[in-house]
């Protein structure tokens, strides 16, 4: 998912108000309990209410649009993290409603699979949005994680479906957040929803369950949506050991990728792929290409893509470190203790659909209260994103604290 209302802003040019400069943090002196992680807001552009109605609408949120009221600043956050045990800096997108008069909840937006470096959410420019905005137009004091690999921590190669970075990262981003908000006097109330769709779905999960199985992060999770993520890795292996064709095996060489340099496996491509395959993949997946070049680029038959011992390997005894991973990575034994609710098209060839049914059965084996499969019938995996937001956005305007 590269947007939510991907939109040309050139017919509305004279809305927006563009400027680059560096916020100016308060000097009073904060009380502290831990490290803050704060490094850096810049501020990107001011956005007037007028403009994002007119683009909701004009995309077919109505009933988003109608939510709209406040202008919203936009800022790039820069912040600290930690990978494989190093502090590193990351970034991520921050849109804050201007002149409200009470406490904002705060929203954790995020997006999808991303190859190429330009659409990371902080990348931001005035001629296209990245979705989330009309959020924080609507009252929430919204961040939009680059997440590790993208933005300013680039040189990295993203920990695609790793379930401790996934979280941390995000956890990270919203302390940095709360630590500008603060710095600055803007209100913040105790609540915090997460959502996201495909990888964003996963990391939504990932980001609840790092919070909700660390109280020491100081945070509750007021509600989660998460839509089409990949939940279930072990199933996702066994749609590849089924010997069917995939159409997105770009998906497939990013995660044995991420993982192979992650887990410091530093393992020749060639134990996984067949030649060309195996010397292609670390020259398309450099972070200048699209999800689609990289997926015509490889061969969609396993049997082709895969090293002929690899896939053997996998289909019996062998190949233990990527198993042990991709079940360390699942979240279907995860059980949320929040509100969560999961979203899922029938007809999704990318992220089957099947995925979220397993994973939504064995939380609901395991007790999981407040849990919800919605399941939009003959849905894709682009064309259920729209559902999606038409029954997440009233479901967290219920909880919301007016």
């Amino acid at each position: 998912m590269k947007t939510i209302f991907l939109s040309i802003l050139l017919a509305f040019s004279s809305w927006f108000s563009s400027c680059k400069e560096s916020e100016v943090m308060e000097q009073t002196p904060v009380q502290k309990t831990e490290k803050d992680l704060l490094v850096s807001a810049e501020k990107l552009t001011t956005i007037p209410a007028a403009g994002l109605k007119e683009i909701a609408n004009s995309n077919g949120r109505s009933e988003l649009a109608a939510l709209i009221k406040y202008d919203v600043d936009v800022y790039r956050l820069v912040y600290l993290t930690q990978y494989n045990g190093q502090e590193i800096k990351a970034s991520g997108l921050m849109v804050v409603p201007l002149r409200m008069t009470g406490s904002a909840p705060i929203l954790s937006a995020h997006h999808g699979t991303t190859f190429d470096q330009k659409y990371a959410p902080s990348n931001f420019q005035v001629t296209s949005l990245t979705g989330f905005e009309p959020f924080g137009a609507a009252g929430y004091l919204t961040l939009v994680p680059d997440f590790i690999g993208y933005g300013v921590s680039k040189q990295i190669l993203h920990p695609y479906y790793d379930v401790k970075h996934s979280g941390t990262a995000v956890v990270d981003m919203i302390k940095a957040g709360k630590s500008f908000f603060k710095k600055n006097n803007i209100k913040s109330s105790d609540q915090l929803f997460l959502a996201g769709y495909s990888e964003g779905g996963y990391v939504t999960l990932a980001t609840q369950k790092e919070i909700e199985e660390h109280p020491e992060h100081g945070l509750t999770v007021t509600a989660s949506g998460a839509g089409a993520g990949g939940y279930d890795l072990e199933n996702m292996l066994a749609m590849v050991l089924s010997g069917k064709n995939y159409e997105y095996p770009a998906n497939l060489a990013f995660i044995l990728q991420a993982y192979n340099k992650t887990y410091n496996w530093n393992r020749p491509l060639t134990d996984f792929f067949q030649e060309p395959y195996a010397t292609r993949i670390q020259e398309l997946i450099d972070g200048t290409r699209t999800s689609s070049s990289i997926n015509s680029a490889l061969a969609k038959d396993p049997a082709k893509l895969f090293n002929p011992t690899f896939l053997a390997a996998l289909r019996g005894n062998g190949e233990q470190a990527l198993k042990d991973a991709l079940k360390r990575n699942s979240l279907k034994n995860w059980v949320p203790k929040s509100p969560t609710r999961l979203y899922h098209g029938t007809a999704d060839i990318m992220v089957p659909y099947d995925n979220t049914v397993s994973t939504y059965n064995a939380m609901k084996a395991a007790n999981a209260p407040n849990l919800k499969f919605v399941t939009i019938p003959g849905g894709g995996h682009g064309s259920s994103l729209e559902p999606m937001i038409k029954d997440l956005i009233p479901w967290m305007e219920g909880m919301r604290n007016m």
